[in-house]
């Protein structure tokens, strides 16, 4: 037991929570800031500073601070992140074709280079004279870069020539697949790396703000940063590698859940701002999901817990069809800046703005939307195009209406693609704000949110009627419809665990009539064979409801605010390392990976150096992450099956993984 507290920070896409953990006495002292996108460090400062005050803990009692944040998860889902060019080595442009990299990459530029290696780690002669000509250009119109190389798990030679020269004449972030992932498939390898580059700048900006505000209150511990797995790693290594702390905030939350309850059966719902994390446990852990992570629709290489993230959560867009039709009534999935927040924070300026909007004679079918710059950094904002560029000049950091700033239809797909490139919030009616018009939510502006709600009214439905009697009535209509969405992707999620991934929720009549309670000769029922633990800010007002619908038992721990705060400081530092041995010909052993490909006559003594290294890498790799006694763990396969009477090794492979607690400083 360590007599200092432990401090666990989660910036979530609307609250960045804070907790105060001692190792012995649990949660000390807990609080919550909005959190602050045009600059980071406010929201983290009003977090921290407030759970020190209420603990009164001189900050020299911090031994660690840890991070769990939900801000890489959110802009995936959202399709947010910075523009990046990508690089390919060795490969060509029918690749673009597999595992979603051509969709994924959109609009973003793409540069193919003869080279590249085999899968003993021989290599085609690599050329750098397209890069070289067209980087001066090219790299004013990204803010990173992503490099994949054919084979680059087995040498990462040319992917560390073309990094060198990227970075020599660009000076921009460049991020290596071969860094990222030792599994082969080269699409998916370089689909996560320019997701990885794509959330470089996001993560920096986190990690450099909180970094910031820790120097100015003089707090010296040790950083962490929850990885998608539930591990901690480094805040550097973090830097470097943005992709792994995707389901950084919902792997946290599993940590905490299972501290909080003491639950080794349950399902786990965590409800956030943006977005909706399902998870199941067993076993006291959370499954991982062996393939990669899915966000945003792409699967990843990056080893994750089994969360399905869907685009849900407590700021979802309300969408009522332009009839009114409630048959067409959805939430989601981009997130709002709820109303009843933008009023708290500007005032009259939304205020009068929906008044007006409420006295016009006719309905504008923008009313009740503002558009408000983020505040990312400029640079940030590169390679616009004009018509892009023009309407973000108008876009200010206070909200302006889009019935004044739009005035065709093809502005709004440039406003919708200013959302996606992270540059514009868009700002409107939210369960949020349907919940602070019933009272079961006061934080924020009630006044905007019953505005927000009255020009909803305004809509008829497609009989002519209104498509609710009061404001009251439709607010409970927007949050009956999250509670039913919500029970809908838990179970998508549950029926997924089962391997019944083909039944979707949504079309199946038999589960509408049974979370619907229908009347019936046949009824129908459908349960949870565990608790449904509901976790975020607003898990107890949602989360009764949606666990009565699944007719399954409810657990919302008294902290379950903040759990993915406390999740992040009671996790370990895991890290591995794979090393491969090939054998190319009869007697020639090859070794490569986490390192210089090297060639042996001896099986056994190619082995045994496989062993060493990757023991060797993995360690070293554990430490620098700042774990202390790091424990070690080797699994080996060996794949030499018996061809005609011999013995043929196709590939072995030597993973380590060394496991333990981060260091906590010395006081």
């Amino acid at each position: 037991m360590t007599s200092h507290f432990l401090l666990g920070i989660d910036t979530g896409g609307t609250y960045t929570d804070a907790v105060l953990f001692h190792e012995s006495d649990g949660v000390v002292a807990k609080a919550k800031s909005l959190t602050t996108r045009h600059d980071l460090a406010v929201g983290i400062a009003g977090a921290v500073d407030a759970v020190i005050a209420k603990a009164s803990v001189p900050v020299s009692a911090i031994g660690l601070v840890s991070l769990s944040t939900t801000l890489a998860t959110n802009a995936l889902v959202e399709g947010q992140g910075g523009r990046a060019g990508l690089v390919m080595i060795g490969f060509g442009p029918d690749d673009l074709k597999r595992d979603g990299l051509a969709e994924a990459l959109g609009s973003d530029p793409v540069l193919f280079l003869p080279g590249g290696h085999n899968v003993h780690g021989n290599e085609s002669p690599l050329d750098l004279s397209a890069l070289e000509e067209a980087l001066p250009e090219l790299s004013k119109t990204v803010s990173s870069f992503a490099i994949a190389g054919y084979f680059a798990v087995r040498n990462p030679a040319h992917e560390i020539r073309v990094r060198d020269c990227i970075r020599e004449i660009s000076h921009l972030p460049v991020t290596c697949s071969h860094e990222l992932s030792s599994k082969l498939g080269g699409p998916r390898r370089a689909l996560t790396t320019l997701l990885n580059a794509r959330l470089v700048s996001m993560i920096d900006r986190l990690v450099g703000a909180c970094e910031g505000f820790l120097a100015t209150r003089g707090i010296t511990a040790p950083m962490m940063v929850v990885r998608g797995d539930g591990a901690l790693i480094s805040a550097a290594e973090a830097k470097l590698r943005p992709i792994e702390t995707i389901l950084s905030g919902p792997a946290a939350s599993l940590v905490g859940a299972r501290y909080l309850t003491g639950l080794g059966e349950a399902v786990v719902s965590d409800i956030g701002g943006t977005t909706t994390d399902v998870a199941v446990m067993e076993d006291g852990r959370p499954r991982l999901d062996a393939d990669g992570a899915v966000v945003g629709g792409y699967r990843t290489m990056v080893e994750a817990v089994a969360m399905r993230t869907y685009g849900l959560g407590g700021d979802s867009e309300v969408k009522i069809n332009d009839r009114g039709l409630v048959a067409a009534f959805e939430l989601g999935p981009r997130r709002l800046l709820p109303l009843s927040l933008v009023a708290h924070a500007h005032g009259q300026a939304v205020i009068g703005v929906l008044e007006r909007q409420l006295r016009a004679p006719h309905l504008d079918r923008n009313v009740g939307r503002f558009a408000v710059r983020t505040g990312v950094p400029d640079h940030l904002a590169s390679g616009l195009l004009p018509l892009e560029q023009t309407l973000f000049d108008k876009i200010g950091l206070t909200p302006l209406p889009l019935d004044q700033l739009l005035s065709s239809t093809s502005q709004k797909a440039t406003l919708d693609r200013l959302v996606a490139r992270g540059l514009v919030h868009l700002c409107g009616l939210t369960p949020s704000d349907a919940m602070h018009v019933l009272g079961r939510q006061n934080q924020w502006n009630a006044e905007a949110a019953r505005l927000g709600l009255a020009l909803a009214m305004r809509l008829k439905d497609g009989s002519g009627r209104p498509i609710a009697e009061s404001i009251e009535e439709l607010a409970q209509k927007i949050v009956d419809r999250l509670t039913r969405q919500s029970a809908d992707v838990i179970l998508a999620a549950c029926l997924a665990e089962d391997g019944v991934s083909h039944l979707d929720p949504t079309k199946s009549i038999s589960i509408d009539r049974a979370l619907r309670r229908a009347p019936g000769i046949a009824r129908f029922a459908v349960s949870l064979d565990r608790p449904l633990v509901g976790l975020g800010a607003s898990a107890p007002v949602y989360y009764p409801a949606i666990a009565a619908m699944l007719a399954s038992e409810s657990a919302i721990p008294a902290d379950s605010d903040v759990a993915n705060a406390i999740g992040a400081v009671v996790g370990q530092v895991r890290t591995s390392a794979t090393v491969f041995v090939t054998m190319p010909e009869d007697g020639i052993y090859v070794l490569n990976g986490a390192g210089e490909t090297l060639r042996f006559t001896d099986e056994q003594k190619t082995f045994s150096l496989a062993r060493a290294r990757a023991i060797e890498v993995a360690m070293a790799q554990a430490r620098l992450n700042g774990a202390t006694d790091p424990v070690i763990a080797v699994d080996e396969q060996v794949d030499a099956p018996e061809i005609e009477g011999n013995r043929k090794l196709v590939e072995a492979r030597f993973i380590a993984t060394a496991s333990g607690r981060p260091r906590i400083a010395a006081g």
